[in-house]
């Protein structure tokens, strides 16, 4: 096989950084690579004799490919092919083969496998050329002849198709049965409110593009540089897909700058790159477009009506939420958007549900805080609707119904300090302050409003394997094909090893992103730290008994009847716990044994029968601060406090960018974020970040985050659960409450674009109020 390029030097602390317990702030070990522009993405890799393609994207939403016009694309100087469903070198026939780790029920989209056009802006043909600019210009000349058939994208149209999913993907539970009479107990009920929410589709758009670059060896071994937040289930895909041994791909994903979901599943710019270079037996690479961004998974547009009622105390005594969502025509994407709403609250009589429509769309995908995005978001702003009713304010009616085990269950929480995130949260923010009427404050031309709402999302832990060696000048290399998406992996895997082991922070190096290290899970779900980093800590903890086991046989020996929890590792020695002056340095320990090096390996498997007892949850309490301009629309939030219940914060540093890019993401999701429509079309129309508007640092005021203590060892050996989701989960709610407390204006269908702020009537009281 010819030499590939190296990867560039994995990223290591700062000499003289010395020791950094778990725990303490930290900045990311692989910023300065970043900044420098050392990182290598997907689409950086260099590779002798490097092949562009350039993806053709088909203008119908449904129909068939009747046939192609490819001569002027072909005769453009440099270009090497053409590919379709027509040429392309061989994939397998059946869909199990393209299912990916994290693939819902239902048959995977096959891209260039027939002639059938299934969603507006499929990929049908793939230019391959000697520059990527050849390919570019050849890509807008390529002719394609379709046959069209009738679409229907509308979901709001078309909700009476609504039916059950087929539940069949990971991580999702369906909902439970009913509990007690809700319907009963709501009719019944002093107070009752009754609300529909709609949600619109939200695209992910991390900064790098999706990419692939495939680097073929002299043997036909591809090394595939992929934008994934898997290189494992990256190389499953494409070794499945086109039926190559594993051991003839490898997949690397040194550095991604930015997923939050994107990346769970392989997207089709990977399998075309892997076909352009089995046609042509060269290496090849394809880059989609800021525009091709918009042409796979989203968020999905969801429709929810939500029903609470409450005594005049505040107590809850019906809840009822259903949700109906879209999906493809091939697979059923489902989400966890309504079971929340039977943990969160105490009540003896709930009823959920969710139903999906499929749509000649493709298939939706994960982004951050999946399912809770949306049904916490109308929930909370329910519960918000429901405090005004009854005059009660929102904190004392979550406060009244608090509950300390799941009420959907019976079963505890492993930890919770959500009644210490109501509380600090509410202190920092001064929500003692809060005026009880909507449209108490103005300042010039602002209304100014205050809101809250509660975020919960799953704890969990998955199972993985890593490897560490230390050698016999000290370093200590940890391995597992975990994945940093910019979260800050590097930095809390390197310190998890470098605190086991007592060692400078700066002799530890923690290898990620290969598919050829030990199993790692894909990076989702705000799992990595309780499952790649217990793994990690497993690993060392075995390094710990090998060193005793070296010290133990050393002549005359204080060591020789010690326990490991005898021991301590500090400043790259060992010591006994009752003696300081017993210390002896590892270094020391390996060149008197004449070893190299000592390696352990660890495979975490969580502890089922004890975390089925419990509810492992994180949580928050979020409250906002807005400025609204009537007359213009504009709303602007000005302050946000997120206390953050999330188990051991490990990195201080890392965890508060993540919950402070939640919050980022929250006030998108609340006033900006939505992909536009044409249903005559099928077509998705605001498909660039011109017009598919994010959070931009003019939106962003002051963010404060509070990290509640917590630690739990239910959940991980580490006490750490995730901070990754649960950072976004509340915060649209918050806004959308503290809008209404602007304005007496009651939205209910997000973004909550100037139009519908000018358009909605304010809440008006009743005489003698």
């Amino acid at each position: 096989m010819s030499a590939y390029p190296k990867q560039p030097q994995v990223p290591v602390a700062e000499p003289g950084t010395g020791h950094v317990p778990t725990g303490t702030g930290t900045p990311r070990i692989d910023g300065r690579a970043k900044v420098t522009g050392q990182a290598r993405y997907a689409a950086e890799w260099p590779a002798e004799d490097l092949v562009h393609g350039v993806v053709v994207n088909s203008s119908i939403a449904k129909g068939r490919i009747l046939g192609f016009d490819l001569d002027a694309a072909l005769a453009v100087p440099g270009v090497l092919q053409v590919l379709t469903h027509l040429n392309r070198p061989h994939m397998r026939g059946a869909g199990v083969f393209y299912k990916d780790m994290t693939a819902p029920a239902g048959s995977p989209f096959r891209p260039l496998y027939d002639a059938q056009i299934r969603y507006s802006g499929q990929p049908v043909a793939l230019v391959l050329a000697e520059t990527f600019e050849a390919a570019r210009h050849a890509a807008g000349l390529v002719g394609v002849r379709y046959e069209v058939e009738a679409h229907e994208t509308n979901l709001v149209t078309s909700v009476e198709r609504a039916r059950e999913p087929r539940k069949m993907k990971a991580g999702f539970s369906a909902p439970p049965k009913d509990k007690g009479e809700p319907d009963q107990a709501f009719a019944q009920a002093t107070h009752r409110i009754s609300a529909d929410f709609y949600s619109g589709v939200e695209h992910h758009n991390p900064m790098e593009l999706f990419a692939s670059t495939v680097i073929r060896g002299d043997d036909g071994h591809l090394t595939i540089h992929d934008k994934t937040q898997g290189s494992q289930n990256s190389r499953w895909y494409v070794s499945h897909v086109f039926g190559l041994p594993k051991r003839k791909v490898t997949v690397r994903n040194a550095y991604v700058g930015g997923a939050f979901g994107s990346g769970l599943r392989p997207q089709y710019q990977l399998p075309l790159a892997v076909m352009g270079a089995l046609a042509l037996e060269r290496s090849v690479r394809v880059v989609l477009t800021r525009q091709q961004m918009f042409t796979f998974g989203h968020r999905p547009e969801t429709v929810q009506r939500v029903k609470l009622a409450a005594d005049a105390d505040g107590t809850l005594r019906s809840i009822w939420h259903e949700a109906v969502a879209e999906t493809s025509r091939i697979e059923d994407y489902v989400e966890v958007v309504v079971n929340w709403s039977g943990q969160l609250y105490a009540c003896d009589n709930v009823h959920v549900g969710y139903k999906l429509v499929d749509l000649d769309q493709y298939t939706p995908i994960d982004m951050r805080a999946p399912g809770a995005a949306h049904g916490m978001h109308a929930l909370e702003v329910a519960m918000d609707e429901l405090a005004n009713e009854i005059g009660m304010d929102p904190l004392a009616l979550r406060l009244k119904n608090y509950a300390e085990t799941n009420p959907a269950d019976g079963k505890p929480f492993s930890t919770k300090a959500l009644r210490e995130c109501y509380r600090r949260g509410a202190e920092r923010f001064g929500w003692a302050d809060r005026a009880p009427r909507p449209r108490a404050r103005r300042e010039g031309n602002e209304w100014v409003g205050w809101g809250m709402a509660t975020g919960q999302w799953d704890a969990m832990q998955m199972f993985a394997r890593a490897h560490a060696e230390l050698h016999a000048d000290g370093r200590l290399v940890v391995s597992s094909a975990a994945t940093d998406i910019g979260t800050g992996t590097y930095t809390v895997m390197s310190m998890i090893a470098a605190e086991a082991l007592g060692l400078p922070l700066e002799q530890v190096t923690f290898q990620l992103g290969d598919s050829t290290l030990p199993v790692a899970p894909i990076e989702g779900g705000s799992s990595h730290v309780s499952t790649v980093g217990s793994a990690v800590d497993g690993a060392c903890a075995k390094l710990r008994r090998q060193l005793l086991a070296l010290a133990a046989g050393r002549k005359d020996s204080a060591f020789s009847r010690a326990g490991v929890d005898d021991v301590v590792f500090a400043n790259g020695s060992m010591a006994l716990r009752a003696d300081p002056g017993s210390a002896v340095a590892l270094t020391t320990l390996l060149a008197d044994a004449d070893k190299a090096s000592i390696e352990a390996k660890y495979l975490l498997l969580p502890n089922v029968l004890k975390q089925r007892r419990y509810t492992r949850a994180t949580h928050s309490a979020v409250f906002v601060e807005v400025r609204v301009d009537e007359e213009l629309g504009t709303v602007r939030v000005m302050r946000v406090v997120s206390a953050i219940a999330a188990g051991r914060i490990l990195n201080p540093t890392t965890a508060r960018s993540q919950i402070i890019g939640g919050v980022v993401w929250g006030i998108g999701a609340a006033l900006h974020e939505h992909t536009e429509s044409d249903h005559r079309f099928g077509r998705f129309m605001n498909h660039d970040l011109a017009q598919y508007h994010v959070s931009v640092n003019a939106d962003i005021h002051d963010v404060d985050v509070l990290f509640v203590e917590e630690d739990d060892r239910v959940v991980s050996s580490l006490g750490a659960k995730g901070v990754g989701e649960i950072g976004l989960v509340g915060v649209s709610a918050a806004i959308c409450n503290a809008i209404h407390h602007a304005t007496g204006k009651r939205i209910r269908s997000t973004p909550i674009t100037p139009d519908k702020v000018m358009a909605q009537r304010p809440f008006q009281h009743a005489e003698g109020e």
